[in-house]
């Protein structure tokens, strides 16, 4: 059967809360089936696999030697992520990793490296760039209507009780996590870089001012991109009592934008000096997702497939996930040194 019509099979690493997108998503897709679930707690893998009628694990290896399959998606806690990823190159699997792909630069170059040489396909989940409104703001740049960028802004404004680390040991640990920056808020940090430009430097600060964690629950960075522009990112998960804002404004010569909501998926300010089909677009997008995950894993999965039908090109590949990384990492360094960290990074 060629690829354009044969169906690919999907074995999913982690059944944990951002679990149930991926599933749903495989769900909802003709020419993806989902064929397995791993979990180290048994009941989390089973209670996924036993309606479906497939096979749950609670040990990766054992999954990747018994199980047919096309494609390892992995939504396990973020420290595992090159490794495991390294594990089903080797077995000959494409890979798709939840976000962050790795907690360190040298844990995404093996990633990266272990697909190249096995020559398969590398797709870090960045949902939040299919977002409509994200789609639209990524084109109206792309097309000069800014003229010069000034200023962009990252807000996100959400909770995360105590109970939700105390939930599992990996939270909030340097080893396995990282903190807001690098869990909650990457999506935001990969939308700014991906829309403004590359990042020339950064300065930030960040605090653990209420939550019993090893790393962050508040930060703020201050960036300077190549081109000139300004930016700030603001990060908290001490909002009371409930999420409030996952916001990106971008100020320009000639336009000024703000897509806000929970998750970059609502309007809030669209207006340029010049007017284009665009704009009526824009009026008709005005929706709030049903949570902060957004809209967008149905249509990752439906790239997913593109790329193995050969009809498309990723929309975020390994090396596009090391850029955001690769920024989360120069925000830590600054917090820890007080002093503004150029990028690249020195290795």
């Amino acid at each position: 059967m060629s690829d354009e019509a044969r169906t690919f099979r999907i074995a999913l690493a982690g059944c944990g809360r951002i679990s149930r997108n991926h599933v749903d998503a495989i769900q909802q897709i003709d020419g993806l089936e989902l064929v397995a679930t791993c979990d180290v707690i048994e009941e989390r893998a089973r209670s996924i696999a036993k309606p479906l009628g497939i096979p749950w694990f609670t040990s990766y290896e054992q999954m990747l030697a018994e199980v047919d399959c096309d494609i390892v998606s992995i939504a396990t806690p973020s420290g595992y992520h090159p490794s495991q990823g390294v594990l089903a190159a080797r077995a000959g699997r494409h890979v798709i990793t939840e976000k962050p792909m790795a907690i360190s630069l040298e844990g995404a170059d093996e990633l990266v490296q272990a697909c190249d040489v096995a020559k398969v396909y590398l797709f870090v989940v960045k949902q939040n760039r299919l977002n409509a409104p994200i789609q639209l703001l990524k084109r109206a740049v792309d097309r000069g209507r800014f003229g010069r960028l000034y200023m962009a802004n990252c807000t996100v404004r959400w909770t995360r009780p105590q109970e939700y680390y105390d939930q599992a040991p990996w939270r909030g640990t340097w080893e396995f996590d990282g903190g807001a920056f690098m869990n909650q808020a990457s999506h935001y940090v990969d939308l700014i870089q991906w829309i403004v430009g590359p990042v020339e430097s950064v300065m930030a600060k960040t605090a653990t001012l209420a939550r019993r964690i090893e790393t962050e629950d508040s930060g703020v960075a201050i960036l300077r991109f190549r081109s000139g522009a300004l930016g700030v990112i603001e990060v908290t998960m001490l909002t009371y009592p409930k999420n409030m804002e996952g916001s990106l404004t971008i100020l320009g010569e000639k336009g000024t934008v703000k897509i806000g909501g929970t998750a970059v998926n609502k309007v809030e300010h669209w207006e340029f000096a010049d007017s284009d089909a665009d704009d009526e677009l824009i009026r008709s997008l005005d929706s709030n997702p049903p949570n902060v995950y957004g809209f967008g894993h149905e249509g990752y999965y439906r790239n997913v497939l593109a790329v193995l039908r050969g009809e498309a090109k990723p929309d975020t590949d390994g090396r596009a996930g090391r850029k955001s990384l690769e920024l989360i990492l120069g925000i830590y360094e600054s917090a820890k040194t007080g002093c503004d960290v150029p990028l690249p990074l020195r290795r």
